[in-house]
């Protein structure tokens, strides 16, 4: 079977199931693993597809954004260990910086008291002001999907402010495009408060690596990245580039 004709079988597998596992393509084209492996390897370069454990799975659509609901509800435990994780870098003292995202969500009950919050997630509030945790709420157009604060009056007001760390979600991580996500005017809010903090730090479950969203957060090596599991090949590309921190169970 001709190259060619191997990755259009791919291509077509991943379209109509989404994931394909090595030993399905194998099967499919009667071809060895090597030369399945070198044509996954091919076309995720071409960003056809990512590589996943054990095979392959399709890539988001670059404008796909999840709502908070469905996102809260997707690898909850996963969500909850790189969480905890995160919750013990922070210090009594600290000023620290959530974004609104489902992770940093899990982060709220993990917080230490003494702390001021600084947030743009209104899913976020009801929490940590039930942790008696003194919270600043950002202005600006509240997103209805995300139940993000976004916009100009969100960047005014977070300019007012100067944090010793930030906790980030994103959609996407990539080696070549940094960290992304769909909405322009979320970007330009994270971009600035990472910007603003001393130390700055992605959470990210495995799922959000190799892709790629419609907008550019900023360059990988702005934040440290904590995560459940990462491809060695993977974390080669990227630990050039900047920390990773895999959490363990």
């Amino acid at each position: 079977m001709l190259e060619s004709e191997r990755h259009q079988i791919i291509i077509d597998s991943l379209k109509e199931k989404h994931t394909v596992k090595l030993q399905e393509l194998v099967e499919l084209t009667q071809s060895s693993e090597s030369t399945i492996r070198r044509d996954l390897t091919q076309l995720e370069e071409k960003k056809y597809l990512k590589r996943v454990h054990g095979g392959a799975s399709s890539l988001q659509g670059k404008l796909q954004e999840p709502s908070m609901i469905e996102k809260s509800s997707k690898n909850l435990q996963t969500k909850q260990k790189i969480a905890v994780y995160a919750a013990s870098l922070i210090e009594e003292g600290d000023s620290i910086y959530l974004d609104a995202g489902s992770t940093i969500f899990e982060l709220i009950p993990h917080l230490p008291e003494k702390i001021v919050v600084v947030t743009n997630g209104l899913m976020h509030v009801d929490k940590l002001l039930e942790r008696n945790i003194p919270t600043y709420v950002l202005g600006g157009y509240a997103k209805p999907k995300t139940k993000a604060m976004i916009g100009r009056g969100t960047l005014d007001s977070l300019q007012q402010y100067r944090f010793d760390k930030c906790f980030m979600g994103v959609n996407g991580i990539h080696p070549q495009f940094g960290y992304t996500t769909p909405d322009q005017e979320e970007a330009q809010v994270k971009q600035l408060a990472i910007s603003l903090s001393r130390e700055a730090y992605v959470l990210a479950d495995d799922s959000k690596f190799s892709e790629i969203a419609f907008s550019k957060i900023s360059d990988l090596h702005t934040a440290t990245i904590i995560t459940n599991q990462i491809e060695t090949d993977t974390e080669e590309q990227l630990s050039t580039k900047t920390k990773i921190k895999v959490v363990t169970p």
